[in-house]
């Protein structure tokens, strides 16, 4: 089963559409004994970074996620909002996040007259790092589909998954263990990201 959590901020439904079409058991709950129960989660997310701190805290599932990330170890997808959360902090807030991975969450900051717009918007092609689980069968020019004005900054070069590119090079993904997030929207993006549900499904 995996449990899509719902803290209120968040694609859910779109997440849950997509996980249907390839047959994979879902739900979606914000509630903390149902939560408790998850073999896999997927921490979804849109908006700012301490609403989604204070949101998670308000509902009592800080001490459940990291039960079941960190001392569990069950596999766990953060979309968007939901990888930068797993970082130690963001430039967008003064909340810390989740700390699961070293990484810091930190603001496009794009040099005057270079052209880049803020938020990034639209498809953008992401280059892998390392081979995972969570990306066999990728083609050569996957593309994916962002909308974030914040991204990740992995503190350990070994920890990122995919790159792209948006007036320098931005961690797009990160896998460390049983902890993934991807900054782009995998429910948004098609082909592509039924691929990658498809495996966070019968990989992990």
């Amino acid at each position: 089963m995996i449990t899509i959590v719902d803290y209120g901020m968040g694609n859910l439904g779109s997440i849950r559409n997509m996980l249907k079409k390839i047959g994979a058991e879902c739900e979606i709950t914000g509630d903390r004994k149902r939560v408790e129960n998850a073999t896999k989660l997927i921490l979804p997310g849109v908006g700012a970074f301490d609403a989604g701190m204070s949101r998670l805290g308000g509902a009592g599932l800080l001490p459940v996620l990291d039960e079941l990330v960190l001392n569990r170890k069950i596999p766990v997808l953060g979309i968007c909002l939901g990888m930068q959360l797993m970082t130690q902090s963001s430039e967008e807030g003064a909340l810390p996040g989740l700390g699961w991975i070293p990484a810091q969450t930190v603001r496009f900051a794009p040099p005057p007259g270079a052209g880049i717009k803020v938020p990034h918007m639209g498809w953008n092609v992401v280059h892998a790092c390392k081979t995972s689980s969570l990306i066999a069968d990728a083609e050569p020019e996957e593309r994916f589909y962002f909308v974030h004005s914040f991204h990740v900054r992995c503190r350990d070069r070994e920890d990122v998954l995919l790159r792209a590119n948006y007036g320098g090079e931005v961690d797009a993904a990160f896998e460390v263990a049983n902890i993934m997030g991807v900054q782009f929207h995998p429910e948004k993006s098609h082909k592509f990201g039924l691929r990658l549900l498809r495996n966070f499904a019968r990989a992990y």
